[in-house]
């Protein structure tokens, strides 16, 4: 209201001054475009509020892709990110060809498996399961918790030369982060006798890689394991990038049946997810006493 109220004096007086023949009307018009554009005392020019700046993108590498076969295999892992040297420079790494074990009175694994609730992860390595907290074993003093299990075909690890249809990976993490994975054996047994635990797995997978399928059902990894609890120990790696050491493994010695359809399954979404075998490098193992 104030602004045409000095927009009409304004006019008002130039229209005033316009009667005097000394004004010309362009003098007067230029006048009047210098007025307008003074704000009077006492108040602000009005401007547009600065818009706020958009934050910055940051770009977000996308994890180094890796395999099992051609350029991205395991003869290459060590090239595709720096965190993979110990693939390729590595002295303690996994998988390893178990013999000369030495015949000791080991102590028993302490399982504390349970029945579970369960998610089933196609990553695109494997076909991962991801166990509810408060599954874990305890061993040489020590408790580790169940992170999750996995599946490599055909077995990675070999006892004497030799290599099982599957093996399935327990891997288990300690209060300071130290890993300790169970590696249970797998085989074609009876056609009748479907293994119970991989059947409901199986029957949870998700139809597309990458996302968790969340099962209606619950599993117990008790399941898994073979009756016979003889087993094999030496310090080892992760057998995937970054291929980090100081990793416990423990190979049941006794191997776990499944049916041809169940190997069959697996074989269809992943062939081949094997890391060759890796040198000894002179490395302790040590082997429960007695017979399976």
């Amino acid at each position: 209201m104030r602004t045409r109220v000095a927009i009409a004096a304004c006019l008002l007086a130039l229209g005033a001054q316009a009667q005097e023949p000394k004004e010309p009307v362009e003098v007067l018009r230029q006048r009047l475009a210098e007025r307008l554009s003074t704000p009077p005392e006492g108040t602000a020019s009005a401007r547009p509020a600065p818009r706020p700046a958009r934050p910055a993108k940051t770009a977000t590498k996308p994890p180094p892709r890796w395999g099992y076969t051609g350029d991205v295999g395991p003869e290459r892992w060590a090239e595709l990110a720096p965190e993979n040297k110990l693939c390729a420079v590595g002295t303690r790494q996994s998988p390893i060809d178990i013999r000369d074990g030495l015949a000791v009175d080991l102590e028993k694994i302490a399982f504390d498996y349970r029945a579970s609730s369960f998610s089933v992860l196609d990553n695109g390595h494997t076909v991962q399961v991801n166990v509810a907290p408060g599954n874990g074993l305890t061993v040489m003093g020590r408790r580790y918790e169940l992170q999750q299990f996995h599946f490599h075909r055909p077995s990675e690890e070999r006892i004497n030369g030799k290599q099982f249809d599957m093996a399935a990976h327990l891997v288990h993490k300690d209060a300071q982060g130290r890993l300790a994975i169970v590696a249970v054996l797998l085989e074609r047994g009876k056609d009748d006798k479907p293994q119970p635990l991989v059947q409901t797995v199986w029957a949870n997978l998700p139809l597309e890689k990458g996302e968790a399928l969340p099962a209606q059902v619950q599993i117990d990894l008790n399941q898994l394991l073979p009756t016979e609890r003889g087993y094999y120990t030496f310090m080892g790696s992760t057998t995937t990038p970054p291929c980090s050491e100081g990793v416990l493994w423990m190979v049941m010695r006794q191997p776990v049946a499944m049916t041809a359809q169940q190997l069959g399954i697996f074989a269809r979404l992943y062939p081949m997810n094997a890391r060759p075998l890796q040198a000894g490098s002179g490395r302790l193992i040590k082997e429960s006493l007695g017979t399976p």
